[in-house]
């Protein structure tokens, strides 16, 4: 059914929280401007810990829906499995009762990706304490679980491009893996060009061909898009 023009515009005046959840810090920035606001994450955290945490950092802050970047698989808007960086009591959680308002909840890759994306084919890789992944074409957004993928001596992507192989290999060998791996992952997505994110991302001196650095902020963006964008198909 065709939407009419009033609800659109409706839906373009909403404020929108984003809620980027990390390893080590829970963000926030909600569409109406302002700068950044975080909190202490962790491998304790839970999800109504997290929800105290945003309930403190919105206070005096207006807004209408959420979008959260969730820091493993989601499906219908609640998280698949409990993430291996945080605390236990994600999986299935209903963040939109917690919150009292509509919430959309995608992989936080996914969400930095679609902050990210300029239209045609993107294949976007967050290099962190994991390896993130989503593929954008044309606006259609797909997480990717590409991390697990075997990759030498029975170790995954995930292995040598993570935290624990920058740790274990040291920085050159480790960005010797990160250009292998964007070449194989290149030559199998074939997209039009690649944005390579994280927080590691800061750690390349230079970029694999055809790619872009990333910036964690865009996280928000992308959580804004999610209510925003009416072309974006997720």
């Amino acid at each position: 059914m065709a939407k009419t023009a009033k609800p659109a515009a409706a839906d373009s005046e909403q404020i929108v929280l984003s809620i980027d959840i990390g390893g080590s810090h829970v963000k926030i920035l909600t569409s109406a401007g302002g700068k950044e606001r975080r909190a202490d994450s962790g491998p304790g955290l839970t999800p109504q810990q997290m929800i105290a945490a945003v309930k403190t950092l919105t206070e005096g802050l207006p807004y209408d829906v959420v979008a959260m970047g969730y820091p493993g698989p989601v499906t219908h808007n609640r998280p698949m499995i409990d993430p291996a960086n945080l605390g236990k009591g994600w999986a299935g959680y209903d963040f939109a009762a917690a919150f009292g308002k509509p919430v959309k909840v995608v992989n936080d890759a996914l969400m930095q990706a679609i902050g990210s994306y300029e239209g045609g084919r993107m294949l976007f890789l967050g290099l962190g304490t994991g390896l993130g992944a989503a593929m954008i074409v044309d606006n259609v957004a797909q997480p990717m679980e590409l991390a697990h993928l075997p990759y030498k001596k029975g170790g995954s992507f995930e292995d040598y491009v993570g935290e624990r192989g920058l740790e274990k290999r040291g920085k050159k060998k480790w960005r010797k893996y990160v250009f292998d791996i964007v070449d194989r992952l290149r030559a199998a997505m074939q997209p039009d060009y690649v944005v390579i994110g994280g927080g590691n991302v800061d750690k390349l001196d230079e970029l694999p061909a055809d790619s872009r650095r990333g910036d964690n902020t865009r996280a928000f963006e992308g959580g804004f898009r999610l209510w925003r964008d009416k072309a974006l198909i997720v």
